[in-house]
């Protein structure tokens, strides 16, 4: 305020000099309250930080390995890319609008195929939602449910939009963590052995409640919730009369035989859920950003209000291709030449080899049940290794994947960063990776830890003096 004030001084202090004094002080005095007015929206207090642009800038900066951002580096199915080519080159409509919450074609598969999934009957007007992407389908729900004071349960670790959709939406983030269990000595961590203590989950329904956000398979620790699981989480959101948002966009990326299991199939839950899916998991095609929402009327019409006044419809022919592509899986699924038995069966295999080789420079890797993604221990290091660079606050796994990007060539992301703040100091020897990548970038990041193997070797086993 004090430096306004001086400027408005020294607007006045200067001498009228000419027949335009009187313009210029108006003129003066006009910016000057511009600029002491607020510029931004409350709602943006607190999230205007993103550790992705961070990372991703420091990764321009040096030769590495991209293992943080969770894309494929490899193609989509033949079958999608011959129907994107379809859309944009067969019918000359498509470069036109369609209807705003969904192409029909799209919305009708949508809900042909994930009804016969589900086991419930649903209506591609009413139960279904195209977005642009399950991000888009996230924000909508957020502003569409949450008021002002609302509670929102968040499990951690959480991906990080969560918490800032909630804030922006004028509601309460709630968190719970997930928390792991021991592990006999020599055995690698898995994420099944993370698990929700059930009073504590119970603890944190308040009649303020509004929704729970379930992520299965979770991102960043790649668990996939059991049936006993989602059983309890059924039961406290219709106890509490609270709504569910299941991201479950990683639902054909599930291993070791594990199941993904949707908790809107569970009894009592389709009145209170909604369900989101991304085409840019299902199909490899994150830049398509086509993703939906499923629900009932009561819910989805309130989802279609928001929707209608922001971005008001997507893409037509990414939503052609998606729709394409959809009805050639359906005739296949549950058979050996389906994408979604195929792909899984890939990303297991990188999962295993990306496994074996972090594991050589001493990295302990959580075997994850689904996703794109693992997470490892870094805990060794952070005893041999605790003054890396950085600020004195500042978790330690950030300043591990700053120091290991600029000094072995690799990128993750340090997974606290998928926590609340008062949180992230319990959770900050804990690093994220993506594996589902090419067989060259996984030859690549094998050839840049071998060069630190060596290293390590030093690190583990000092030289005496």
């Amino acid at each position: 305020m004090f430096k306004n004030t001086a400027t408005v001084c020294m607007c006045l202090s200067e001498p009228l000099r000419g027949r335009k004094a009187g313009a210029s002080l108006t003129r003066c005095l006009h910016q000057t309250l511009a600029m002491a007015k607020r510029l931004q929206a409350r709602r943006l207090d607190g999230i205007d930080h993103n550790p992705w642009v961070e990372y991703v800038k420091l990764a321009s900066e040096h030769d590495v390995v991209n293992l943080g951002q969770g894309f494929p580096d490899f193609s989509p199915p033949s079958f999608a890319m011959e129907a994107f080519q379809h859309a944009v080159s067969e019918n000359f409509m498509l470069n036109q609008y369609t209807k705003a919450f969904g192409y029909p074609p799209l919305t009708k598969i949508l809900a042909s195929f994930f009804g016969k999934l589900l086991g419930q009957e649903i209506d591609p007007l009413e139960n279904v939602l195209v977005t642009v992407g399950a991000y888009g389908a996230l924000f909508t729900a957020f502003q569409a449910l949450v008021d002002e004071g609302d509670e929102v349960i968040i499990i951690e670790p959480f991906f990080d939009c969560y918490e800032p959709m909630t804030l922006m939406a004028g509601g309460r983030p709630v968190f719970v963590s997930l928390k792991p269990g021991p592990v006999p000595d020599g055995e690698l961590d898995s994420s099944s052995n993370w698990k929700l203590d059930p009073a504590e989950l119970a603890s944190r329904f308040t009649p303020r409640t509004k929704a729970l956000v379930l992520n299965t398979p979770n991102n960043p620790l790649g668990k996939v919730y059991s049936r006993e699981e989602l059983e309890l989480v059924a039961s406290l959101c219709q106890q509490h009369d609270v709504l569910c948002i299941s991201d479950e966009v990683y639902q054909w990326l599930v291993y070791d035989g594990h199941q993904h299991i949707s908790i809107v199939s569970l009894p009592g839950m389709w009145e209170r859920t909604l369900t989101i899916g991304s085409a840019g998991k299902t199909f490899s095609a994150t830049g398509w950003k086509v993703g939906w929402v499923l629900g009932p009327d009561r819910i989805m019409k309130h989802l279609r209000t928001v929707h209608q006044n922001s971005i008001f419809h997507c893409p037509t022919q990414g939503q052609a291709a998606v729709a394409e592509s959809f009805e050639q899986e359906q005739q296949r699924l549950g058979q050996p030449d389906s994408y979604f038995m195929q792909l899984p069966q890939a990303m297991q295999r990188n999962r295993d080899h990306m496994i074996r080789s972090l594991q050589a420079v001493g990295l302990k890797p959580v075997i994850p049940q689904g996703s794109y993604f693992l997470v490892t221990d870094i805990s060794d290091f952070k005893s041999k290794m605790p003054d890396l660079p950085g600020a004195a606050d500042e978790p330690y796994d950030r300043r591990f994947v700053k120091w290991m990007i600029q000094n072995k060539g690799l990128v993750a992301i340090p997974a606290s960063i998928f926590y609340s703040g008062p949180h992230q100091k319990h959770f900050d020897h804990l690093i994220r990776f993506c594996f589902v990548k090419s067989e060259s970038t996984l030859r690549a990041m094998d050839e840049k830890l071998k060069q630190w193997e060596g290293g390590y070797a030093a690190l583990k086993s000092p030289p005496r003096p």
